[in-house]
């Protein structure tokens, strides 16, 4: 039986209880009654009892006393848990644990001060799902504290899972500034920011040859990159116990000087590059033929200046042709600069300016543009003359796109291919510095005014990359990622300009995965992902009744997400 309406023309509908049935191949149907007359909830009623529906309305009876976005949490938790991440910090739950495992997760998810981090509970699950929505800012000041002491431990603990003898470390060095006067460690030094009228803080990374960071040191802001080095030295054989390792760093990290320290400790190898002043004493002295690159873009060479040392040459086109690009934008921007200054010379006759007040301003000029010594400059009184020197633009020019890498590593171990995919490597340290300081941690600015919570929120941030890292991998999949990076990083041209996979180009090309699900950034992943909230529900006609949680139903991308997770 069922309830059917049936419209009449000048009159309302009528209300009809019929049955149904099929007769050689044909529907037939009859009234049981006429309805008209019964109330609209009595009709409503009975439809539901002949449907085999529930006889109240879920709208009617429950209501959501709250919505809280909760998937982006389960992903990051989910992480950290399958990471076990959380047992490295301590191998037994409590709750100090449970701040810090909050503090990196927020790190992540909506980065922020501690203060703005206590405030921000409610706007997620992070808290309730760790218990810890009670806690204020002086207790996560305490967490950090609490997980500053075990940073030694935890870090010794990373490097045993992804440190192996003979394997390749990447060490790598950044800044960030600092707002306040109070912090021992905020000096001022080389800014990386590009804000120069602030302080710094100077920070070296360790990671593994993948990129995932193990381990942190945080130094004064006029702290020069090379003496960071032997701390790092010492951290991988005193306190990682590794005996064989071979350290990648860049070439204003492994100077001369760190590199004869290096060669004190037997067994510890390394990969870094020489300067542009280094090669062109190179091409100078004969031990670098630029014929060598007419036939291929590497090759390796020995000179007598580098005992003991493996030189590998590239040659880089397309690098070739950007640096000529730069190079004569800045020769022209220099160019308009100094124009200017001779035509305001030559307006100033009453007072001219004299040879010291014109010597500055061409100065503070072809200094900022980094273009002195491309420049001959004459000064006479109220006015000077300038010309490029085209003899130094060709002697630069000549050594465009090649570059240089040094190692101490024989062939037997490391090839000359290899040896320059290590020192390329240090992208994923580099990376790791673009995830610290953009809009995935926000490292800076820094307002901790003592050493060891400016310490321990760096580190916070390290291990917050660290989920990120794995999370990312994850993902590969729904993110604008190249799947198959890692396994085409060990067999194409090393020095010839990296192509991505078929597969990324269409991603990139359609926006969308293989699925047709649509593809995202890390961030814009997690905003999807928020949008799965956990609702609290209670029985609408009674103020005081129990209440009972439910989520909402994940999409097709948001269950495609947690699959990837494994959550």
């Amino acid at each position: 039986m069922y309830i059917e309406t049936v419209p009449n023309r000048n009159s309302p509908p009528a209300i009809l209880l019929r049955e149904a049935w099929r007769e050689d191949g044909k529907i037939k149907k009859r009234t049981v009654a006429n309805l008209t007359h019964w109330p609209a909830e009595k009709i409503e009623a009975l439809r539901r009892v002949l449907k085999n529906e529930p006889q109240v309305d879920p709208a009617e009876t429950f209501v959501i006393d709250r919505s809280t976005p909760h998937g982006h949490v389960r992903a990051v938790l989910g992480a950290i848990k399958r990471l076990g991440l959380d047992a490295l910090l301590a191998a037994k739950r409590s709750r100090e644990r449970d701040l810090a495992v909050a503090l990196i997760a927020e790190r992540l998810l909506q980065p922020g001060s501690k203060l703005a981090t206590a405030r921000q509970w409610e706007t997620s699950t992070l808290a309730d799902e760790l218990g810890v929505a009670d806690a204020d800012e002086e207790e996560l000041y305490e967490a950090m504290d609490w997980l500053l002491a075990r940073q030694a431990a935890i870090e010794k603990k990373l490097a045993a899972r992804h440190l192996v003898e003979g394997g390749a470390a990447l060490y790598d060095v950044s800044s960030s500034y600092y707002e306040g006067r109070h912090c021992p460690l905020a000096k001022f030094g080389h800014n990386r920011d590009g804000k120069r009228d602030l302080p710094i803080i100077v920070y070296g990374l360790l990671t593994d040859h993948e990129g995932r960071p193990i381990g942190l040191e945080v130094y004064p802001g006029n702290t020069g990159d090379p003496t960071t080095v032997p701390d790092q030295v010492a951290k991988l054989r005193e306190r990682f116990a590794l005996q064989r390792v071979v350290l990648v760093g860049d070439r204003g990290m492994l100077t001369r000087t760190q590199i004869d320290n290096l060669q004190e400790h037997p067994g510890l190898g390394w990969i870094a590059a020489l300067r542009s002043s280094a090669i062109r004493g190179l091409v100078d002295g004969g031990a670098l033929q630029l014929s060598l690159f007419d036939q291929r873009n590497l090759a390796e060479i020995a000179a007598p200046d580098y005992p003991g040392e493996r030189l590998v040459a590239c040659f880089n086109p397309l690098l070739a042709e950007e640096r000529r690009r730069k190079r004569e934008a800045l020769l022209a921007a220099t160019e308009k600069d100094l124009a200017q200054i001779a035509a305001a010379a030559a307006r100033r006759t009453e007072t001219p300016l004299t040879c010291e007040q014109l010597a500055e301003k061409v100065g503070h000029v072809i200094h900022r543009h980094q273009m002195a010594k491309h420049f001959q400059v004459e000064y006479g009184d109220g006015s000077f003359t300038y010309a490029r020197d085209e003899k130094s633009i060709a002697s630069e020019a000549q050594l465009d796109g090649i570059y240089v890498i040094r190692t101490s590593e024989p062939a037997a171990r490391l090839s000359a291919e290899d040896a320059v995919r290590g020192y390329k490597g240090l992208a994923h340290a580099e990376r790791a510095f673009r995830c610290f300081k953009g809009m995935d941690l926000l490292v800076r600015p820094i307002f901790h005014r003592e050493a060891n919570r400016v310490t321990a929120h760096i580190f916070l941030c390290m291990l917050a990359c660290y989920v990120e890292w794995h999370m990312r991998r994850a993902w590969a999949p729904l993110l604008f990622e190249d799947e198959e990076l890692p396994e085409l990083r060990g067999r194409r041209d090393p020095v010839a300009p990296a192509e991505g996979s078929a597969s990324v180009q269409r991603k990139k090309w359609t926006k969308r995965t293989r699925d047709g699900l649509p593809v995202h950034s890390f961030h814009t992943l997690l905003n999807v992902l928020a949008t799965q909230c956990r609702n609290r529900c209670r029985i609408k006609t009674a103020s005081d009744a129990p209440t009972f949680e439910q989520l909402t139903e994940p999409t097709t991308l948001q269950q495609r997400a947690y699959e990837l997770l494994q959550v």
